[in-house]
């Protein structure tokens, strides 16, 4: 695993919360101290709420209201403070555990709820203005970097960054994990969008843990060195301080989007919870691990920082508050959603009609007959 002390990484905030820059933050300082108070106070809410989310996401999973759920849990502030660094123009990429990232730049949280559950094979519509030029999740590791390197390439091709606008120049950012970094598509990815100098940041989330196999098994160097062989900048940062997040993915958007090309981010942080639902992080890695890493918790880190500046303590209360109405809505409104008929199993099995799959299709009508009928 990458030391937290690795003389590359940048951090403005000292898991204490204590203002405490590293060498490496030094460059990234001005950018830290034109945030104004509001916009800290976002960041701690964005990642107050969907914690909040995520754990009323996770229970609804436990009692039979999804199929699945991927847990954000400790990644909250790499999430939050990339994508706040992102402009209204500006097209984002996630993987499968960027709910904040989707829900900040305003798609519905119960469209994420509505992919788990299993009723839309997308969830929402990417070109819909409202959802914040916000793609699909992605559940098949790494693609999503080919698609966001595409669209770089688009970018370049119709003359949509570089143009010295800033205001009307794009970026993209894509987001993906240490596990999906040893994935071939990550590595095409990179080399199209260094060749074709894409306006894109590809933001590695290094949460520690490809299901159950380590960092450390799957890369025998730091994987923010990897960028670097391809030919783009790359950056270390410490995932769990949301100030050293949003500095480090505003710079390298900004670059991004006036035509400097792409730019690698590896964020360090830690999968608190488990990969999924279907996992159970008990099976390989130890208690001492976990406490280690919540002792470094991202929004306890900025809670104390606010804390330190002066926020009062009923700020604290309505954002909980906040949280909580959040995250009720969520269940009920999940509640509401109703499910599939079990006929539709069969409508999305193949293309074209199936000899076998009409014959199992006839099978279910007769037996529901039977049932209604009272003689099965």
């Amino acid at each position: 695993m990458t030391p937290p002390d690795d003389p590359a990484l940048v951090r403005v905030l000292a898991a204490d919360g204590t203002f405490a820059p590293t060498p490496e933050a030094e460059r990234y300082l001005p950018l830290i101290d034109a945030l104004a108070d509001a916009d800290l106070e976002t960041f701690y809410r964005d990642m107050v709420v969907v914690r909040a989310f995520d754990r009323q996401a996770t229970n609804l999973q436990r009692q039979g209201q999804l199929a699945l759920w991927p847990p954000s849990f400790g990644q909250e502030a790499a999430q939050v403070g990339s994508v706040r660094a992102a402009r209204p123009q500006d097209h984002l990429f996630p993987s499968y555990r960027e709910h904040v990232v989707a829900t900040t730049r305003g798609v519905d949280p119960i469209d994420i709820i509505r992919v788990m559950r299993g009723l839309t094979h997308g969830g929402w519509d990417p070109t819909d203005p409202r959802n914040g030029n916000t793609r699909i999740y992605t559940l098949v590791l790494g693609s999503q970097t080919l698609h966001a390197t595409g669209f770089g390439m688009g970018l370049v091709f119709d003359g949509r960054c570089g143009t010295g606008d800033p205001t009307r120049d794009e970026a993209v950012i894509v987001y993906y994990g240490d596990g999906a970094s040893s994935q071939g598509d990550v590595h095409e990815a990179m080399v199209f969008a260094n060749t074709y100098r894409t306006p894109e940041v590809f933001f590695l989330q290094n949460n520690q843990w490809a299901i159950s196999v380590p960092v450390a098994t799957q890369s025998r160097g730091p994987l923010h060195r990897r960028g670097a062989g391809y030919g783009m900048p790359s950056t270390l940062v410490d995932g769990n301080d949301v100030l050293a997040s949003y500095a480090v993915s505003k710079l390298a958007l900004d670059e991004a989007r006036a035509g400097d090309g792409p730019h690698a981010i590896e964020a360090l942080t830690y999968r608190m919870g488990a990969h999924t639902t279907s996992d159970d992080p008990t099976k390989y890695r130890t208690s001492d691990e976990e406490e280690s890493w919540a002792r470094r918790d991202p929004i306890a880190r900025m809670r104390a920082h606010l804390r330190s500046r002066g926020a009062a303590a009923s700020f604290f209360d309505e954002v909980d508050a906040e949280a909580a109405a959040y995250a009720d809505d969520v269940r009920v409104r999940t509640n509401e959603l109703g499910g599939l008929e079990a006929s539709d199993m069969f409508a999305y099995a193949y293309s074209e009609a199936h000899p076998l799959v009409q014959e199992e299709e006839r099978w279910l009508a007769e037996y529901e007959a039977a049932l209604e009928g009272g003689v099965a």
